[in-house]
């Protein structure tokens, strides 16, 4: 009976876990791409700023992350507004996907650096002798066999941020666990929290 009354609430709540997440994984893809090349460069500032970034958004909560996403550029409304990027950072949504692109970003870096780092030398002293640059051995050669080797940490990535995208719910996004919490304060029913957690653990 509880489930029944609430169930459109929880769909509602799923799909916008899924939006959060898979937008997050996309944009963090992208994101990870420069701070890869950062990591792998032989420059030293580049390879400190990349290093700085992934240090420090592995080495701190995503929560905090969050909160100073969402908060801290909140406090500047006027800045934002000046350079038309208000109507994005007003959204608690937006602000989350935001927060989580830029942390899945700093692993996916790390994942995409290992992969590739993974690949024999030989391969690139092959492709050089075939007469391809590195640009294309990279694209050619290397990238198609990283992949592979990424994609068990890129999958462990995925079920790391289903489940940590319940965080978003404290900065008032209806997700899966925002609407648990609603249901919850509307019924005051554990059955509320019994059935977000099944819905997670079918998820992942």
């Amino acid at each position: 009976e509880f489930f029944a009354r609430y169930a459109p609430a929880y769909l509602q709540g799923l799909w916008t876990t899924l939006s959060l997440v898979a937008i997050s994984m996309v944009v963090g893809a992208i994101f990870s791409l420069p701070v890869t090349y950062g990591r792998m460069s032989k420059s030293r500032f580049l390879s400190g700023l990349a290093y700085c970034y992934v240090y420090f958004f592995r080495g701190t909560p995503l929560l905090v992350q969050v909160y100073l996403v969402y908060y801290g550029l909140g406090s500047f409304r006027l800045q934002l507004e000046s350079v038309g990027l208000w109507w994005f950072f007003r959204e608690a949504f937006n602000c989350g996907v935001f927060a989580f692109a830029l942390n899945t970003a700093a692993y996916q870096a790390e994942i995409l650096r290992g992969a590739i780092e993974s690949v024999p030398r030989g391969q690139w002293e092959g492709a050089a002798s075939l007469g391809l640059h590195k640009l294309q051995t990279l694209r050619k050669v290397v990238l198609p066999q990283a992949f592979i080797v990424a994609l068990r940490p890129y999958g462990n990535e995925l079920v790391l941020m289903i489940k940590a995208s319940a965080i978003v719910a404290i900065i008032t996004v209806y997700d899966l666990m925002g609407n648990a919490k609603l249901a919850y304060a509307k019924s005051f029913d554990f059955q509320a929290y019994v059935w977000v957690a099944i819905v997670y653990l079918v998820m992942v």
